[in-house]
This record gives C-alpha cells, sequence and structure tokens, in this order.
C-alpha cells in the first residue's frame, strides 16, 4: 500500500461534524465558521527524512517546515492566521537548535502576521516537527474545480528545490549556487499571490509539493477531466541546463518542494492572473489545457514532435517501496 491508496483507506464514509465543509482530499480540510470558511492544514518533517543536519541549519528546518505548510493553504486560497507546533526532541539536538528551529519558524511567521497559538513538546528517538496551519477564506479553491478548456499554469521554476539539495549533496562548482541552495532550504510560500486572485470566481489550485506530476493528475482526478501539458512550455531557470539532462527532466516533473502552485483558470480570467503575478513580480507560465478528449482522471506529456504521453502520479510518496 501507498500513501495514497493508504489516505484512500482510513477515509470516513461520513462526517458526524455539520460544520465541516471538506474533509481528506484537498490540500487542507474546511469547516465553516460564522461567514468565513475556516482551512486548516497539518504537515510532519521527520529528521532523515524530509531534512539532514548536513543539508539544512536548524534555523532552515524550522522556517521550512512552517513554509510548506503555508503552503498548502495558498493553495486553498486561505489567508493565514495561526499555527500550532508539536516537537519531538533527540538528544542529538541541543536547546540552542531548537530555539534556531522555533526562529525560523518565527521570521516566516512575522512575514504573513501569523500567530503561534499552541503545540506540545516530547523527547524521542529522533526529530519530528509536526505543525497545524489555520486559516480562512470566503472563496475556497478546490482541485475539483478545473473545467474544460481551462488554462493550465504555474507560478515560478521547476527543479529548483531538488537542484539545491543535489548541490548540497554534491561537490563541484555550480553556476547560481547560492539561489538553488536557498530555494531548497527557504521556499517561499504562495500566500499574496493566491490572496490577490480573490475577484477570480474560479480557480483550481494545487501546490507543488510532490512533484507537478503528482499535482496535476490529482487536479484531473478530482476534476473528473484530463490534463495536457507542453513539456517545452515548463519554466526552468536560465542556469539549470548545468545539470545532467535526466536529472533535469526528473526534478522538473517528479521533483517536489518547490512549493510553487499548478492551476487553472478560465481563458477569459487569464489575463487578470497575469496582472496580478506581475504586480507581485511572481514569474507565471502558460503550460498547457484541460480536455475531455483523453480518458479522463488522467495527465498527459506533449513532447517535441512525438506522440501525447501518460504522465503518471509519480513524485515524493512517504509509503512508497
Amino acid at each position: 500500500m501507498d500513501e495514497f491508496s493508504f489516505i484512500d483507506s482510513i477515509k470516513q464514509t461520513y462526517y458526524r461534524q455539520s460544520s465541516l465543509i471538506k474533509g481528506i482530499g484537498d490540500d487542507a480540510a474546511v469547516f465553516r465558521a460564522q461567514d468565513l470558511d475556516l482551512v486548516t492544514a497539518k504537515d510532519m518533517f521527520v529528521e532523515n527524512v524530509h531534512f539532514a543536519k548536513h543539508t539544512m541549519q536548524p534555523f532552515h528546518i524550522g522556517y521550512k517546515a512552517l513554509a510548506a505548510n503555508l503552503s498548502d493553504l495558498a493553495a486553498m486560497g486561505a489567508k493565514p492566521l495561526f499555527y500550532l507546533v508539536g516537537i519531538s526532541i533527540s538528544d542529538g539536538w541541543s536547546a540552542t537548535d531548537i530555539n534556531e528551529i522555533f526562529q525560523g519558524m518565527k521570521e516566516l511567521a512575522d512575514t504573513y502576521k501569523i500567530d503561534l497559538i499552541g503545540g506540545d513538546t516530547v523527547s524521542g528517538n529522533e526529530l519530528v516537527i509536526s505543525i497545524t496551519v489555520i486559516g480562512h477564506t470566503n472563496k475556497v479553491r478546490y482541485r475539483s474545480l478545473a473545467k474544460e478548456d481551462d488554462i493550465i499554469f504555474v507560478t515560478g521554476t521547476l527543479g529548483d528545490s531538488q537542484a539545491g539539495l543535489h548541490i548540497l549533496n554534491n561537490g563541484g562548482t555550480y553556476v547560481d549556487k547560492d539561489y538553488y541552495v536557498n530555494r531548497h532550504q527557504m521556499p517561499i510560500p504562495r500566500i499574496e499571490f493566491s490572496q490577490r486572485l480573490h475577484n477570480i470566481s474560479r480557480l483550481a489550485l494545487n501546490d507543488i509539493s510532490d512533484g507537478i506530476a503528482s499535482e496535476a493528475n490529482e487536479i484531473a482526478q478530482a476534476s473528473q477531466l484530463s490534463i495536457i501539458i507542453y513539456e517545452d512550455k515548463l519554466p526552468v531557470h536560465p542556469s539549470y541546463n548545468q545539470f545532467d539532462t535526466e536529472l533535469q527532466h526528473k526534478w522538473k516533473l517528479f521533483g517536489g518542494e518547490d512549493f510553487e502552485l499548478l492551476g487553472t483558470v478560465a481563458k477569459n480570467d487569464w489575463d487578470e492572473v497575469q496582472q496580478v503575478a506581475r504586480s507581485l513580480e511572481v514569474q507565471i507560465t502558460e503550460i498547457g489545457y484541460v480536455s475531455c478528449d483523453h480518458p479522463v482522471g488522467q495527465v498527459f506529456l506533449q513532447r517535441k514532435n512525438e506522440k501525447l504521453q501518460r504522465l503518471e502520479k509519480k513524485g515524493y510518496n512517504h509509503l512508497s517501496r
């Protein structure tokens, strides 16, 4: 059983709380209070699974752990309000280290004016950080909102985080080394970009945590449509071609942890999305379209001078073997 099968296996057949709007199945759960939908998400960061001491300073660990959670809220169109932190601390981490981890979280929290409102601390065999974030919105962006002929877009560039991890794990001389390392250690959740799209009535969004192939398949499956992606339109950094060709292909499609946003939008709203991106100096790229002419729930990659090929739901999967 892989991670996604396991998630499906534990889904409830019904929910008891009438205030719950959306449970398992999107980047975050949604429940309603008054005239706003409250949105909550939770991620765990585990030593030697999500990070290692030789690739991440304690400050970066805290920063990235919170950034990953805030990226989920961005994908739901939610404004972050609060976060809670549970942390299991092993003997190999000092009080100074733990303080630096929380300082990393605080720097990002200060940026978005969100408050730490609780959590838990225990001892354990390795460092584990579990963060819960809470936000609100009056317009939730579900993966199931894609429609036929929508434009598919992505923010930023792809493959950068895995390129940064590669640099940290492999000696040598690299062009734009600091850029790639920073993209791995301190990703930017697209909170402000997501918030500025509030005037658009319908958007499907997903954050790129497991790789664009995985995230695109999730939108296609939730919307019961097919997605066509043009490989030559996938945006990469100008110096990305310094890496091995096979690694470039793997990282930009299946690498994950870029924490950019993948989205679909109606053609008549595309200009507004571009205007928002320009106003925030966020790179945005049209990479494909939504179709009803192919098997639903599937993603296809259009390569140069080649037929469409199925883009499988591959990427980071914790329970795959």
